[in-house]
């Protein structure tokens, strides 16, 4: 029992299940606990909670703020490019009745009352409570600049926004996104799938100025640019106002301007702490709700996880601590170990198809830190290592561009292994060589989201549990952010070697082959067909994985073109008509311009092929000239009339 937990026994003759301490524990009545919060921490605290038995303890409600159930906001952008919003959902309702839970969705709280132990909501509705965890989240910090509140201005936190956002968007042309960190790229693609022509804007001078450092800022914003995202960095939005061309207007502090439809916030969170605050919880002088290693608060009877809480001074704008936050939180309400002692911030995202990972201490602030620097500008990679002083320790890493190495680089760094020798090895390794085996101690935490260790993914695979998905199923490793996928399959498939068992390396279920093993079976049997090569080799039908696998394998061997009739129909649709399938069902044309150079006649043909078939054109990042709005029927003359200027297609669909 912690201080503040004998304190509170000491202070109410209440024990830890709300108890009088001279009364039975086989006849006391279970204690009312309320949940603030759906989100993805207050939900998996609720799963934690039941899996430890807690609901023999305690009465469960949870109240959610937004209409609908916890969903995976990491994943949130999906949305924009097809996912369906239920897909995001972490458990259906009928989890939480079945469970015996009561769940109040739409539901925000007002006030809550410490004196009386209750919670009001807006609808006037009190709830008394004997145990409450606070998991509130965060909100988006919105700049106070004049105008911020302008119609067509919108936050990207909720799928509530993401609905607004897409409304105001149909009927505009451009967008902007202030804020140039994690979520501000997000908002940014988001737009961009949605057709906008769209800018970012930081006042850092690179974007994501937490997580990279100059360099690798440098090469993020050209990858980004070439996507056709135009970035704008050190720049101080001064006001909005009404534009000439567009919506609204971003006047800068430098005298600059420009003109957007739809504008986005993102300049980072806030901690949801104003029930902390209105009920005089301690909270850090620039918010968040003090907690200690058990997650209570300053009053023992609540409990704070997830962004609202305020660790040694510290928010853990993560999912993965939250997680951890959680976890700690029921074993305080039902007796068990874990604390929470801090976490790692490292992060792997992919923003908008680029690998951007941070680990540890990327900046180099260690007193004798070393770099270890890669920069490819031609191929956009760049890594750098920090090491100790003598190389024999990971203390920190950047990657863009590249993140296959992050989960190895993420294991030297947080079990302390021994780098290989020497440390540049890591960075560039070498040709035809497969990197060394990583040997983790069991205790190694291979998913940091669900707190799963190499020992117990062994001992899932050593139960029978063979197929990846019954690991992930078993152990809920990898099946939060996801960024430890690559590893656990690695260490799964080591597990089976241990034991004698093959892992299963097949391209997909219609081949039980690898694609270079496929390479080499095509090669020596002289198979030129997927038919044929199925037939030999595999089984069923063929899907979107083996069949464009296989066409590329056949177009290497025999130089034959992929869009002959044997082979057409092995390519995706954005493959066999050379063109890029929109979401109106028409189709974007891109010519290829080598360099960006480009003769006056060739510049005429495309004009006048647009003007021919009514498409809108638009300039790229990539330095070519897209032609949107055709067509299927269109695309063979299109495509006539382009290849007999001299052009070819001038993208990889």
């Amino acid at each position: 029992m912690t201080d503040k937990e004998q304190q509170w026994v000491a202070e109410d003759g209440m024990d830890l299940l709300g108890r009088q301490n001279s009364g039975s524990a086989d006849t006391a009545d279970k204690q009312r606990l309320l949940v603030v919060g759906n989100g993805m921490v207050g939900h998996h605290f609720v799963e934690q909670l039941v899996a430890a038995g807690g609901l023999s303890r305690f009465e469960v409600t949870v109240f959610g703020a937004e209409p609908d159930p916890a969903y995976d906001r990491v994943h949130l952008s999906e949305v924009f490019g097809g996912k369906a919003p239920q897909a995001l959902r972490m458990a259906d309702p009928a989890w939480y009745e079945e469970s015996g839970i009561t769940l109040r969705l739409g539901a925000e709280v007002e006030v809550l009352d410490r004196a009386a132990r209750t919670l009001t909501l807006a609808n006037g509705e009190r709830f008394p409570y004997d145990r409450l965890v606070l998991a509130t989240g965060s909100v988006p910090f919105v700049p106070p600049i004049p105008g911020h509140q302008r119609e067509g201005c919108f936050v990207y936190r909720t799928l509530g926004d993401l609905a607004a956002i897409r409304d105001a968007c149909a009927q505009a042309r451009s967008g902007v996104v202030i804020g140039g960190g994690l979520l501000g790229l997000e908002a940014a693609n988001a737009l961009r799938l949605l057709g906008l022509k769209t800018q970012v804007v930081e006042f850092a001078p690179r974007l994501m100025p937490v997580q990279l450092d100059e360099s690798g800022g440098a090469v993020l914003r050209d990858k980004i640019q070439a996507l056709g995202v135009e970035v704008l960095v050190e720049k101080a939005t001064e006001c909005i106002e009404q534009g000439e061309q567009a919506r609204h207007r971003l006047r800068f502090k430098d005298g600059s301007h420009i003109e957007t439809d739809v504008l986005l916030f993102s300049a980072g969170i806030r901690p949801a702490d104003t029930l902390a605050r209105q009920s005089g919880l301690v909270v850090g002088e620039r918010g968040g709700i003090c907690i200690d290693d058990g997650c209570h608060s300053s009053d023992p009877a609540i409990l704070a996880i997830g962004e609202c809480a305020l660790w040694q001074g510290r928010i853990f704008g993560l999912v993965a601590p939250g997680y951890q936050m959680a976890r700690a939180a029921v074993a305080s309400l039902c007796g068990g170990e874990t604390r929470f002692i801090g976490a790692d911030m490292s992060t792997k995202l992919k923003l908008m198809g680029v690998d951007v990972g941070s680990i540890g201490d990327a900046h180099a602030n260690t007193a004798g830190a070393q770099e270890l620097l890669l920069l490819d500008r031609v191929k956009g990679i760049y890594k750098k290592l920090v090491t100790d002083g003598e190389g024999n320790r990971l203390l920190g890493a950047i990657l863009v561009g590249d993140g296959a190495d992050y989960e190895r680089l993420l294991q030297y760094y947080q079990n302390g292994v021994a780098l290989l020798q020497p440390p540049l090895s890591l960075l560039v390794g070498e040709v035809g060589a497969a990197p060394a085996p990583l040997v983790l101690p069991d205790s190694a935490i291979l998913c940091s989201c669900h707190n799963v260790s190499k020992g117990e993914v062994v001992a899932a695979v050593r139960a029978g549990n063979h197929e990846l998905a019954a690991v992930k199923s078993c152990t809920k490793a990898g099946t939060g952010c996801g960024g430890c996928s690559n590893l656990l399959k690695q260490v799964v498939d080591q597990t089976l070697a241990d034991l004698g068992v093959e892992a299963d390396k097949g391209l997909c279920e219609h081949f039980a082959y690898g694609r270079q093993e496929l390479y080499h079976l095509a090669r020596v049997g002289e198979l030129k067909s997927f038919e044929a090569l199925r037939d030999k080799h595999g089984q069923g039908l063929g899907c979107d994985i083996c069949k464009p696998t296989v066409a590329s394998i056949l177009a290497s061997l025999w130089n034959e073109h992929v869009l002959e009739k044997p082979h057409r129909a092995l390519q995706d649709t954005n493959d066999a008509f050379l063109a890029n399938l929109q979401k109106d069902g028409t189709y974007s044309v891109v010519p290829r311009i080598p360099g960006g150079e480009i003769t006056p006649e060739g510049l005429i043909t495309i004009g006048e092929v647009a003007r021919k078939f009514g498409l809108y054109t638009k300039i790229t990042g990539g330095q070519r000239i897209d032609l949107f709005g055709a067509r299927v029927d269109q695309l063979p003359a299109i495509w006539g009339e382009l290849v007999a200027a001299g052009f070819e297609t001038g993208q990889a669909y």
